[in-house]
């Protein structure tokens, strides 16, 4: 992780003069000159990570301290996100996940109980600290926070139970701040089925999910696939009439039997329909290897609660499983591997459909050597570079992609309401 070196100059100046495009020169140090290519290139570009987890996050801390609200993250030593280490990184909009958990759909009105909530507690999040962060409703709102030195908060819904049974509840949360819905999570819902669930209840989307995408596409919401089963990624795509986004996915060539990630022939398709599949950073989404090593280590430690008399859901269990697991020796990807990924889908789809969706406080402890958390964007802008990459490619990469396919969904539903 990169140290605070150059962040001890720029703070004063990035919260009113960082315009993505022009680093300001200080009396005797050109700070332009002093960083790095890509660490220049993280500063001067806006960059959009599709999927980070912070919502859901400080929602379970507070409850495990009892706490109405557990910190507003400006600067913090805890999870993957926080303002300082965002400007260190370059990041500018981070997508807000509203996760909902399979389990609340079971009871009508619980998810969009939750989802409401997570969402008041961003807006809190904002208004609490308005030198730092800003909801992002637009793409535009994202370039005028970025360039007033604040970092842009857009939201997307991470399982869309939060709209019930009710198509009106689309407009109601595109209202609050919602920019993309992922149709559904670990277990089908009522619009699709879930890459998870083998239980193949729609064979794709449900008659009221095709319902869904027409008015999430008449709405101005971007159709998320991440989460989706094969089957209902290519009717989304099909049906939508707009490009679709994976907001936090990778490749399944690196990790065959991984229905979550995309197959190269989804990938194509992807391309073929200019949607933007957003990469992943979490190590057992991108490395065969570490999937399988963390796996085995799941399987020994159920052999180790048994040799206790104990099972997951025991009392006393989570602890004997957070000793078991300090105590284990994990392995992780490497910055290198996600750049594989990225490589991967270039080759497939082109380099007008891929971005960052790294699931930042959404993955524990898997993230990759390299990426640890929100600072370490210029390290794998970095490996780009050392790969070839041009600045341009660099700049579709952190948010031309996704910026487009974002104004294309806002453009169709102007021209149909």
């Amino acid at each position: 992780m990169k140290k605070l070196l150059f962040l001890s100059v720029l703070t004063s100046l990035l919260f009113s003069c960082k315009t993505k495009k022009e680093l300001p020169n200080l009396n005797t140090v050109d700070i332009q000159e002093e960083l790095a290519l890509h660490d220049k290139l993280a500063q001067e570009y806006i960059i959009v990570d599709g999927h980070v987890d912070l919502p859901y996050r400080l929602r379970v801390m507070n409850f495990r301290l009892e706490k109405e609200f557990l910190e507003i993250p400006v600067k913090s030593d805890k999870g993957d996100f926080d303002y300082y280490r965002s400007k260190e990184g370059g990041l500018d909009a981070p997508f807000m996940s509203i996760y909902l958990p399979a389990d609340y759909q079971k009871d009508p009105g619980r998810s969009k109980e939750l989802a409401d909530s997570l969402i008041n507690m961003v807006e809190a999040i904002c208004e609490k600290n308005p030198r730092f962060f800003e909801i992002a409703y637009t793409p535009e709102d994202v370039e005028r926070i970025a360039k007033a030195g604040k970092v842009a908060l857009p939201m997307g819904m991470e399982n869309g139970s939060g709209i019930e049974e009710d198509l009106s509840n689309i407009k109601y949360f595109a209202d609050r701040g919602i920019n993309y819905i992922t149709l559904t999570h670990s277990k089908d819902n009522l619009i699709c089925d879930s890459s998870y669930d083998t239980t193949r209840t729609w064979n794709g989307l449900s008659p009221f999910g095709f319902q869904v995408i027409e008015e999430m596409n008449k709405t101005g919401v971007m159709v998320d696939i991440s989460h989706v089963s094969d089957s209902t990624f290519y009717q989304a795509i099909e049906h939508s009439k707009v490009p679709v986004i994976a907001s936090h996915s990778s490749c399944r060539k690196f990790i065959p039997d991984f229905e979550r990630n995309m197959s190269d022939d989804m990938l194509r398709v992807l391309g073929e329909k200019d949607g933007v599949i957003m990469i992943n950073f979490g190590s057992t989404f991108v490395d065969q290897e570490v999937k399988a090593q963390r796996w085995q280590l799941g399987v020994d430690m159920n052999q180790y609660l048994e040799s206790k008399g104990m099972t997951r859901e025991s009392p006393g269990a989570k602890e004997e499983m957070e000793r078991y697991m300090a105590e284990s020796e994990l392995s992780f990807s490497d910055v290198s591997v996600v750049a594989d990924h990225i490589d991967h889908v270039v080759k497939i789809a082109g380099i007008d459909h891929v971005g960052f969706g790294s699931d930042y406080d959404g993955v524990g402890d898997s993230l990759p050597t390299g990426l640890k958390d929100v600072s370490d964007y210029p390290n794998l802008i970095k490996e780009l570079l050392d790969r070839g990459y041009k600045p341009e490619d660099i700049q579709k990469i952190c948010s031309g992609n996704v910026m487009r396919v974002w104004k294309e969904t806002e453009a169709y539903a102007n021209r149909n309401n």
